[in-house]
């Protein structure tokens, strides 16, 4: 299912809750890594390579997906990072913010149509929510205090960020 902005940040703002920075109230970790697995086993289908995977510690991001450079049309690999909120998902050209979001890495000739669409069509198949990096870069305006070493707080902060320390926990690979 694709979104639309406004119903997309009407989303972000629902799962929005300061009391819950991390996780939301009813987190779900072995599910959430179940359905990790099952991406990770679809992207290696529809690339026909294997994908790195891995899950986040101290972090509101779950983990991510890494489809590598050599299996898509314009050999930068493809990100996908995954949200313990609201089975929220950004797909990012090479790492986040390496592009000013997934249209200027198309316009750079870094990230391909049709690898968009079989990493999107993926995600909406496991019912994930793509929201486009752009939106995730945008001002955070909501009610949750985020670190204060964030200069200007987005929302890729709030929902991907890290509140204690960056750290892999977990590669399934």
């Amino acid at each position: 299912m694709t979104e639309n902005e406004a119903d997309l940040r009407a989303l972000l703002r629902e799962l929005d809750d300061p009391d819950w920075l991390e996780w939301p109230q009813h987190y779900d970790r072995a599910a959430l890594a179940a359905r990790l697995g099952e991406l990770v086993t679809r992207l290696d289908g529809d690339f026909a390579t294997r994908c790195e995977a891995g899950t986040t510690q101290d972090s509101s991001e779950f983990g991510r997906v890494v489809v590598p450079g050599g299996a898509t049309v314009c050999g930068t690999r493809i990100v996908v990072c995954l949200s313990n909120f609201g089975s929220l998902a950004v797909i990012c050209a090479e790492n986040p913010g390496a592009f000013l979001g997934t249209e200027d890495a198309r316009a750079e000739g870094e990230l391909d149509d049709a690898d968009l669409a079989t990493t999107t069509r993926a995600l909406v198949d496991l019912g994930y929510v793509v929201v486009p990096e752009e939106l995730m870069e945008s001002d955070y305006d909501g009610p949750s205090r985020l670190l204060c070493h964030v200069q200007r707080g987005s929302w890729s902060h709030r929902f991907f960020g890290t509140y204690f320390g960056p750290s892999l926990d977990t590669h399934l690979r």
